[in-house]
């Protein structure tokens, strides 16, 4: 899911707003440092709690108007539950069901269509949903990045990364200086432990 585009990331600071081309969700970017990765992970992470608490609040002010008119119907319960609702006690039969299998969207080609009352809120929730993962996803590997920084990984290397949707997936160690550093790495590599969660 494009979730850059649901963020319109125009409306970013210039400070904040990332380097890629027509910003198309993927982007190969280098950075010097783990220092300058991390930090470009906090700014990500930054964005998207306030993107998230953005549309919560938008999707408060929106429930608390339809509570007087909509309030005893399913949808109206559903959605105000699971908005109070922490992460882990999410419903589980939400993922049981398709986008489209839920009365009042309609399928046309590509999209999904709404005219229901709920349909915005429904919308929200699914956006808030999808940025808290965004979130967690990019903490998870903010830690992974500071293990690679107490690993030894130094400065004299350039990590050209693979990000998609502003997530790192993949990475590639270049040094600097053309320098040869697999060995170390290798070395690195082979003491380091996988971390249980």
């Amino acid at each position: 899911m494009r979730l850059r585009q649901k963020l319109n990331p125009w409306e970013r600071l210039p400070s904040q707003r990332s380097e890629t081309v027509n910003d198309v969700g993927t982007e190969i970017r280098n950075f010097h440092s783990l220092k300058e990765l991390s930090e470009n992970l906090e700014e990500e992470i930054s964005f998207c709690k306030a993107a998230g608490e953005e549309y919560g609040q938008r999707l408060g002010t929106l429930l608390r108007e339809k509570e007087t008119t909509h309030g005893d119907e399913d949808w109206f319960k559903e959605l105000s539950g699971l908005q109070k609702a922490p992460k882990e006690s999410k419903s589980k039969g939400k993922g049981k069901k398709k986008k489209g299998e839920k009365s009042g969207w309609i399928q046309f080609k590509d999209i999904m269509l709404s005219t229901e009352e709920y349909g915005e809120a429904q919308i929200l929730f699914d956006a808030i949903e999808e940025i808290k993962n965004k979130v967690n996803q990019l903490e998870k590997i903010k830690e992974d990045i500071e293990d690679l920084k107490r690993l030894g990984l130094g400065e004299n290397i350039i990590y050209i990364t693979y990000l998609r949707e502003g997530v790192p997936e993949k990475i590639v160690l270049n040094k600097k200086n053309g320098e040869e550093f697999g060995k170390k790495f290798e070395f690195i590599a082979t003491f380091s432990l996988p971390r249980t969660s």
